[in-house]
């Protein structure tokens, strides 16, 4: 982790602006493209909702805005940020579930899993207090939505990004999906999120390259 020179950063003057607005985030939603990602998914026996939040969170680790976080007047970027995810418990309730993300995807899976199973027995909605190097993501597989909004901290406002996918469908031959993103806009703007959707696209059209 690393702190940002607030004086020398060409982005003081867009994060001045955007840090004292009472609602200062963005979000997106757009459909992106499954149809060699899912089959290749199914094929290997691997959850589809663990191969996504890997997806997402190499996106947004090879993108530094979204590793950074607002820590009051200062800004911070991690080298590493992980998935915390929603799990489905019983009794149509959910527990978060922080998973620690690697490169490696077999490794990740692996984690995925035992932090899986942990959490359905001892479910929890708390994080380790302070801990910022997070991406919260969550699934919303009955509906294809067209927009999404996250709830949000805003005393002061939570700069943690935040995705949501939703049910899958077919539309000109082709499968796709909802994906949404919701970030701090002192932290970044639309290219960067532009940027985010790229490099996942990216990865779901070359599954054998993350997969294997």
């Amino acid at each position: 982790m690393r702190y940002i020179d607030m004086e020398t950063w060409p982005r003081r003057a867009h994060f001045r602006h955007f840090i004292g607005l009472a609602y200062p985030h963005i979000g997106l939603c757009a459909p992106v493209d499954l149809t060699a990602f899912y089959p290749a998914v199914k094929q290997r026996g691997v959850s589809f909702s663990v191969a996504m939040a890997y997806v997402l969170a190499r996106a947004a680790n090879a993108i530094p805005e979204f590793r950074c976080r607002i820590r009051k007047e200062t800004v911070v970027e991690h080298a590493v940020v992980h998935p915390s995810t929603t799990v489905l418990t019983g009794q149509d309730l959910f527990s978060f579930c922080n998973i620690e993300y690697t490169a490696d995807f077999s490794l990740f899976t692996a984690f995925a899993e035992e932090r899986i199973a942990y959490v359905k027995e001892h479910p929890t909605l708390e994080d380790e207090s302070g801990q910022d190097d997070l991406l919260y993501m969550t699934t919303i597989p009955w509906v294809s939505f067209t927009s999404f909004v996250h709830p949000i901290d805003l005393n002061p406002a939570d700069s943690i990004p935040r995705f949501a996918w939703g049910k899958r469908f077919e539309e000109s031959g082709r499968l796709r999906m909802p994906l949404n993103v919701q970030v701090h806009h002192a932290l970044m703007d639309g290219i960067h999120i532009g940027r985010f959707y790229e490099a996942v696209q990216e990865c779901l059209q070359q599954p054998g390259l993350i997969l294997d």
